[in-house]
């Protein structure tokens, strides 16, 4: 048989952790193609190359084309790729995931489908983003309420320190230009925050549609995490370019998220706290191609064996 041509894709050992990786990169009005194990973006005024196995995300705007070999290489490397467009939100792909276990896969799985666990990780996730507050006997409709009021100080007092008017946000996702600047700037920053949280999600081998407090859409555990982080980092910065009078709010907020992302440890502390929410352990689970038969109930048997006895009738 033929080996297959081209360079073998890195073995899992060999590829970093999600959370060691870049954030994310935006390219546009590019080609993005492939040199070995780097990716390359090459424009009029040259080319560049991006370790692909460092990368989180890439973010990939109009004008640019990206070939085969490219996304073979990003799919290989576990990065997630997400087309966006000129100023508005747009997700079409990710690539593979870095794990190898389903462990959390289906530590989410049973969340999602238990009342009581979900109520559980969801006053966990609420409470992360209420400082010295107990959430443990309130109801969902509570938490909301709370976290109504929490986000209106936040933007109340973003705005105060920004000197930027803010009524509420308000934005249309098919058309970036009908809002005003910031809340053009809010749209950008959730841009990146969620293709970032996406990659993460992904790479521990999530998934991105099970979510615990949003639900419905392919992405509501995007949701649900990006929204721990969201005050933090979207809405200063949003706040932030628009107060210094930007002239090109998506490109400043794309910069200034990435500053805030990195100056964060984003990617470091989101899979430590996508594990603690769904295992109750921030410790990484380890990579194995091992894979099992179920035997009912809790129990698993190797895969690979064959189990066929003389009292049990198999149908070839």
């Amino acid at each position: 048989m033929k080996p297959i041509p081209g360079a073998p894709p890195a073995t899992i050992t060999q590829l970093p952790r999600a959370e060691d990786r870049l954030s994310f990169v935006y390219l546009e009005r590019c080609t993005i193609h492939r040199d070995n194990n780097a990716i390359t973006a090459q424009d009029e005024r040259g080319v560049i190359h991006l370790p692909a196995a460092t990368l989180g995300a890439v973010l990939v705007g109009p004008g640019a084309r990206v070939t085969h070999a490219a996304m073979t290489l990003l799919a290989d490397s576990g990065a997630t790729v997400v087309w966006v467009g000129e100023q508005g939100v747009r997700y079409y792909a990710h690539g593979r995931s870095l794990a190898r276990t389903s462990r959390l896969l289906e530590a989410q799985a049973r969340i999602v489908s238990n009342q009581n666990e979900r109520l559980r990780v969801a006053r966990a996730m609420y409470a992360m983003r209420f400082a010295g507050e107990d959430t443990r006997g309130l109801t969902m409709q509570q938490l909301r309420g709370r976290e109504g009021a929490r986000m209106r100080k936040v933007y109340r007092e973003a705005a105060e320190q920004s000197g930027v008017e803010w009524k509420r946000r308000d934005y249309r996702p098919d058309d970036f230009e009908s809002s005003d600047p910031i809340n053009q700037a809010m749209s950008a920053a959730t841009t990146c925050l969620y293709g970032v949280v996406h990659s993460v999600i992904v790479a521990l081998g999530c998934s991105p549609g099970l979510g615990i407090v949003h639900t419905g859409h392919a992405r509501s555990f995007v949701f649900d995490i990006a929204d721990l982080y969201k005050a933090e980092m979207a809405v200063p910065a949003a706040f932030e370019i628009v107060g210094a009078g930007s002239e090109d709010i998506p490109g400043d907020v794309r910069r200034r998220m990435r500053d805030k992302l990195h100056g964060g440890h984003l990617l470091t502390r989101c899979a430590a706290d996508i594990r603690r929410l769904l295992s109750g352990d921030d410790t990484e689970i380890e990579s194995s191609d091992v894979v099992y038969l179920w035997d009912g109930g809790d129990r698993v048997v190797a895969s690979g064996v064959g189990y066929a006895t003389d009292e049990v009738e198999v149908p070839w």
